[in-house]
């Protein structure tokens, strides 16, 4: 019998009778009363889909659940059953909604409902089943899993040395000296400080997880060497036992403590080789200053980085990494922003240009006002997101982790069949070989390879997208680029660089020119800024003017009884706005400088034009070759006008390409495609480009675009360098071709091992396999599984 509190603070009665009635009318939950706590009762577990039904109804009501997601670090997991025992059992854990617990990276990220349940319980349900769950300040948790990490470590290392000098005379004893005086009394006390001391940890996990009638490695492990163990315990103590049936017994001290230090090896290499999948991300953590200059009462003091305000004016010293997001008030120099953008060469900064935090300071000395620090800077959110990113799961790992929670029991099955089989079928010594085969299969099949296939190539894929200046926000969408076969591309901040300038203007007066610059002043549109800047030095701003944004045409505006228009043409001929011929001249006659016309008029009358233009990047028409011979097709959309995208689609190779699109026309083109069988990646910068990233498989924003495109894309590219788009389908290409790979070697060494364990070569030709060889066989193949994923650093 389940149960479980819901704590309502401010419920009505009214509220509390409707949810009464719901759980009644729709579960099989017994609510016992109601005073703004509800204790409710039920018989049968807790479905995760009725809990999304019941926090729908409380939304109807109006009846905040509130629902927190919060990632913990895991304690004491080792092996990918671990970690889908310790998930189902946050899973199982009332008011949970979902948990997903990445072996790899050693954290959970938990949804739940802190009405129902609260951190503690958590902690202590993983604690039950032999795992521990960090929960207080995650800064601090990390630093305390770290902590404990590098004890654990520590600990390891010193059991292997101990457990080595152990099982070396073991082993040659157990190989050549078998026969010599007192060989089974040498060999019963050199594996007993193996197998009860150095492998204790084995049988203890073991046992927590029977508690909970679940089993990992630690099961196999346990089970394998203690069978083996107290068998040779047998066989020492009572050798009448079995001479009275004909049976000359042997030991299996060497097997049983062999084993153990085997697991234990192999357990260390793969300890070692995770640590340095974590090498990105200790990079860019090691990016962050830990002290600065400020100046503070016409002083300069130095403070710690936790000390540091918004507004503080920081000193910047040659050779500093620089503190926090801000911007240049005094000086100049040069800045390495090769870890936030990829780029090698060091960019020139002066006043008023923005620095990031982390990058750094190369000959110069500059002052700078701070207007983001601590976990706001542009650094610590990649941190945070490559974490996040570390620590989702591309959708194959939950097929292997299916996989691996099934595994464990069925290889105990296998391994108890096979002892069977060779009891029952051998002709002579059937007890002793089905025990060899059931301890060799326990042994030799261990998951870990399995588990660590997937997150580590994700975790090493992920830290090299960031190095290149690429922010991957989850598995999922570097697992999916590989796949893309269209990029559909922004023109304005995407392919050009953003900076558009008035090139030249036509029948503008006056008197006209300061109502024109103050309605620029005001509106949102990109190349409003250009109007302004053109401006800016002869006119003044004038009051008392409203304005309204008109998406993808302009703007309208109203100053006294008169009501303006700037935008487009289809805005002009929307409001029956006559373009006269000299006009249409002008224009025609800039049609080929990829220039967009923008239209002043009012009331009904033109009063003149502009032409606006926007660089093409450097490295836009390289990146578009590069798409193009990877076959992708890449097409252009723009709210500008045809002639405009027409010259920049000429400029950049671009064959197909569609003008004056607004917003919604680019979602729905992108569905269009998507409806002929395409994978479209949508690439983008402005906040008229969120909803089609959001109908893309795969959406890229620029970094320097708006923080609403960054917060919609799967990916970003900090640079804003459209070569970074075939760099991250590299990277994704690589990265699954690594999981394949891990995928296959987990697989097929299960496949060929476990039917040799068990005996399958023996009726051909003899050939028994020996458990401590099954062991160096186990270490190896999660060895070889973690130092292949490394190998995507170097691609």
């Amino acid at each position: 019998m389940h149960s479980f509190t819901i704590n309502f603070p401010s419920l009505s009665t009214q509220q509390a009778n409707a949810v009464l009635d719901w759980i009644q009318n729709n579960t099989s939950w017994q609510p016992k009363n109601q005073q703004h706590v509800l204790q409710v009762e039920s018989g049968k577990a807790f479905d995760p889909d009725h809990w999304l039904e019941f926090v729908a109804f409380l939304k109807q009501q109006q009846i905040n659940l509130d629902l927190i997601e919060s990632t913990y670090p895991v304690l004491n997991m080792s092996c990918a059953a671990c970690a889908s025992s310790s998930q189902s059992i946050l899973q199982d854990q009332v008011g949970v909604f979902s948990a997903e617990v990445n072996y790899a990276t050693q954290q959970a990220v938990v949804k739940y409902a802190a009405n129902i349940v609260q951190p503690h319980q958590l902690k202590t349900a993983v604690q039950n089943a032999g795992f521990d769950l960090l929960i207080e300040d995650l800064k601090k948790d990390k630093e305390k899993q770290k902590e404990i990490k590098r004890k654990q470590f520590k600990q390891l290392q010193f059991k292997l040395i101990g457990a080595t000098i152990f099982a070396l005379p073991l082993l040659v004893i157990g190989m050549f000296f078998m026969d010599v005086p007192y060989a089974n009394w040498i060999m019963f006390v050199l594996a007993t400080p193996l197998v009860l001391y150095f492998g204790n940890s084995f049988f203890v996990r073991a046992y927590q997880q029977a508690k909970i009638k679940s089993a990992n490695m630690d099961t196999l492990v346990a089970l394998s060497t203690g069978v083996a163990y107290i068998y040779s315990l047998f066989v020492l103590f009572f050798p009448d036992f079995w001479h009275a049936r004909g049976i000359h017994a042997h030991v299996y001290f060497e097997s049983a403590g062999i084993v153990i230090a085997f697991v234990l090896f192999g357990r260390f290499l793969e300890e070692r080789a995770k640590i340095q999948t974590f090498d990105s991300l200790e990079k860019l953590m090691g990016l962050q200053a830990k002290n600065l200059w400020v100046i503070r009462n016409n002083q300069e003091i130095e403070i710690t980085i936790d000390e540091v305000l918004v507004g503080d004016w920081v000193v910047v010293k040659p050779g500093d990494k620089i503190p926090v997001d801000g911007h240049v008030i005094s000086g100049s120099s040069y800045v390495d922003e090769s870890m936030i953008t990829g780029e090698p060469i060091a960019v020139a900064k002066q006043i008023n240009d923005t620095v990031y935090a982390g990058t750094l300071n190369q000959k110069g000395s500059f002052r700078i006002q701070a207007n983001k620090v601590g976990s706001q800077t542009l650094l610590s959110q990649i941190i945070l997101k490559v974490e996040q990113a570390q620590s989702s799961k591309a959708p194959i790992q939950h097929l292997v982790d299916k996989v691996s929670k099934i595994f464990v029991p069925i290889v105990v099955a296998i391994a108890c069949l096979s002892f069977f089989v060779w009891l029952f079928l051998a002709s002579q010594n059937g007890f002793v070989l089905g025990l060899n085969a059931f301890v060799t299969v326990l042994v030799i099949a261990c998951p870990c390879a399995l588990g660590l296939a997937t997150p580590t190539a994700i975790m090493v894929g992920m830290g090299k997208a960031a190095e290149k200046g690429i922010l991957v926000q989850d598995a999922e969408s570097l697992e999916r680029a590989q796949h893309i076969t269209t990029v559909v591309l922004d023109k304005t901040g995407t392919i050009t660089k953003g900076e558009p300038s008035v090139q030249a203007t036509y029948g503008l007066q006056a008197p006209e020119i300061e109502v024109l610059y103050s309605i620029e002043k005001q509106s949102e549109h990109p190349l409003a800024d250009a109007v302004v800047n053109y401006f800016k030095d002869e006119t003044r701003y004038i009051e008392n003017i409203t304005i309204e944004n008109l998406v993808g045409q302009g703007v309208k505006a109203t100053y006294f009884n008169d009501t303006f228009w700037v935008g487009n043409l289809p805005l002009m001929e929307q409001n029956k706005i006559s373009i006269p011929i000299d006009v249409l001249d002008w224009k025609n006659n800039r049609k080929n400088l990829a220039e967009t016309i923008i239209y002043f008029a009012k009331n009904n009358n033109l009063l003149g034009v502009l032409a606006i233009a926007d660089a093409v990047k450097a490295t836009s028409k390289n990146a578009i070759d590069h798409l193009q011979k990877m076959h992708i097709d890449v097409i252009m959309l723009t709210g500008d006008q045809y002639e405009t995208a027409q010259a920049i689609a000429n400029q950049v190779g671009i064959k197909t390409f569609k003008a004056g699109v607004l917003p919604d026309e680019k979602a729905a083109y992108v569905k269009q495609l998507q409806a002929q069988g395409k994978v479209v990646a949508m690439v983008g910068d402005g906040v008229n480009d969120t909803n089609a990233l959001a109908q893309a498989d795969v959406s890229l924003a620029m970094g320097k675009g708006s923080d609403v495109a960054m917060d919609v894309a799967q990916m970003t590219i900090i640079s804003s360098d459209l070569d970074k788009i075939p760099q991250a389908i590299s990277v994704s290409k690589q990265t699954q071709n690594t999981i394949k790979q891990n995928l296959f070697w987990a697989f097929i060494y299960n496949i060929i091992g476990i039917p040799i364990a068990a005996g399958a070569l023996y009726f051909y030709n003899g050939f028994l396999l020996n458990p401590m060889w099954a062991g160096a066989a186990m270490a190896l193949s999660s060895v070889s599984v973690v130092a292949n994923s490394l190998r995507l650093k170097f691609k």
